[in-house]
């Protein structure tokens, strides 16, 4: 088999391994997330929502971007995995008790005397988190996307069982906190028993030396999304102290927004680097185009199909007392159809080396992102997401701008490439939205209209001939 040909084969595997996992993997957390938020009130997801900024950001600093510039070397050493390793875990070692004297600061931020306790042990699940880095590289690098699908659906559903029961038994949030724990124990067990590889006493930091200043961009990138990614909350959680059930009315929205548009950003982020790095200087073009074809294919059906049905989906699984999150989500689902482009753009940037070009599209963005946040709050909520929503759109322009200083991918065959499944897909969920906009029975409502949008979008597609639909419908449906 070819070169070309091999690599086809290994992204396409890896794709179809990453959807599966991503699928199931919201799928479950489709499951859990209902069972916890009936036993849970919006005020008792408020403490969560409030800190989980702080857990993120601790997660960004503990893998430096290290782990990042493993992937993006071609042929990376033992040595290159163990010194990673080590840092990971001396460093994540000193962030966490400096994390841990500064929780009654956090506590007397947001007001909650219980994130005192609370934070200190959520803490814990991003050390135990740093055992397990490298490892996740070593998998991430050599594509080994059935493996990172068993250890990862291991971990939720182990994690989501133990979260369940505390919650049933009264533990209120500190069910959410013990699943975090659970979850990162077993991330981090089940890599080590798939990995080859394993760390030495050999303490050799000289790779972390070569690569400081590309991990160095890559940590300040990760950290300014990972702000971008909770600052509203965050805001929300200091505005909003008085009436928690603001926040977690938002965190819910928040998360299903997120848990749908990284079932496509989450399989294409699997692959994207590694194959991006193997084609650099070579075809990168002709990849990427395919690569923004497959996302656009699947990402604004799903997204803004979710964004239909958002009413009937949170009346029938949560319930009632989350109705004032399903306007939120409305205008979340929009935005989020474009999100996993950003992942795309991203692993296209980062496999030329530029991850200075990656970091400071990601500052101006969480700069300007700040200042309608500070324009619109006063307008309330809703206001907020609108405009966090639209900004996240218009700003692909900038990446797609460096995408053709790169690669040479002109606006115009980008946009052939996305605005057709867009318009189809926006026409598809008008479509369905009128032929259902007479049922009343919303146990009736949501999956009729789910059939319908599905069915109706797979005839367009095979009524346009559409060579992404044929392709993955042959990849699926072969015999191996």
């Amino acid at each position: 088999m070819s070169n070309e040909g091999g690599l086809k084969e290994k992204t396409a595997k890896g794709l179809f391994w990453g959807g599966l996992s991503n699928g199931m993997t919201q799928v479950l957390n489709l499951a859990i997330g209902i069972l916890l938020a009936r036993m849970l009130s919006p005020e008792e997801w408020a403490p969560i929502s409030m800190i989980a900024i702080f857990s993120a950001i601790a997660g960004n600093l503990q893998s430096s971007g290290f782990s990042t510039a493993i992937v993006n070397l071609k042929h990376p050493t033992a040595n290159d995995y163990n010194a990673v390793f080590w840092f990971n875990v001396l460093a994540s070692f000193v962030i966490y008790w400096v994390l841990f004297f500064c929780a009654p600061l956090i506590a007397l931020f947001f007001e909650q005397h219980c994130l005192v306790d609370l934070s200190r042990l959520i803490f814990l699940a991003f050390f135990i988190s740093s055992f397990g880095i490298s490892t996740q590289a070593y998998l991430t690098k050599n594509m080994m996307n059935r493996e990172i699908a068993i250890v990862n659906l291991s971990a939720l559903v182990c994690s989501g069982i133990v979260a369940v029961v505390l919650a049933f038994n009264g533990y209120s949030y500190w069910s959410l906190a013990w699943q975090q724990i659970v979850n990162s124990a077993i991330l981090v067990a089940g890599r080590f028993l798939f990995v080859k590889w394993h760390p030495t006493l050999h303490f050799d930091f000289s790779p972390i030396r070569r690569t400081f200043r590309f991990a160095m961009n890559i940590l300040i990138t990760m950290i300014i999304n990972t702000v971008n990614n909770n600052i509203l909350t965050f805001v929300f959680g200091k505005l909003f102290t008085k009436t928690p059930e603001v926040v977690g009315n938002f965190f819910q929205a928040f998360k299903w927004n997120t848990m749908a548009y990284q079932v496509v950003g989450g399989m294409v982020e699997q692959v994207a680097q590694p194959v991006l790095v193997e084609v650099r200087n070579e075809r990168e073009l002709t990849v990427f185009r395919k690569m923004l074809r497959f996302t656009a294919f699947l990402a604004f059906p799903a997204m803004f199909g979710l964004s239909l049905v958002s009413e009937e989906f949170i009346l029938v699984t949560i319930g009632s007392k989350w109705l004032a999150c399903v306007p939120l989500l409305r205008v979340l689902c929009i935005g989020g159809a474009f999100m996993p482009f950003y992942s795309l753009y991203k692993n296209l940037i980062i496999s030329q080396g530029r991850s200075d070009v990656n970091m400071w599209l990601n500052i101006v963005q969480i700069v300007l992102q700040m200042a309608l946040i500070l324009l619109t709050y006063r307008y309330g909520i809703m206001a907020v997401v609108i405009a966090y929503s639209l900004l996240n759109i218009m700003w692909l322009l900038m990446w797609q701008l460096y995408a053709k200083r790169m690669i040479g991918l002109p606006f115009l065959h980008a946009l052939k490439d996305i605005v057709p499944f867009a318009l189809i897909s926006a026409a598809v969920m008008g479509i369905t939205w009128l032929v259902t906009s007479f049922i009343s029975n919303i146990y009736v409502l949501l999956p009729l209209r789910i059939i319908i949008a599905v069915v109706l979008y797979a005839a367009v597609m095979k009524l346009l001939r559409v060579k992404m639909m044929e392709e993955c419908i042959h990849f699926i449906t072969r015999k191996r």
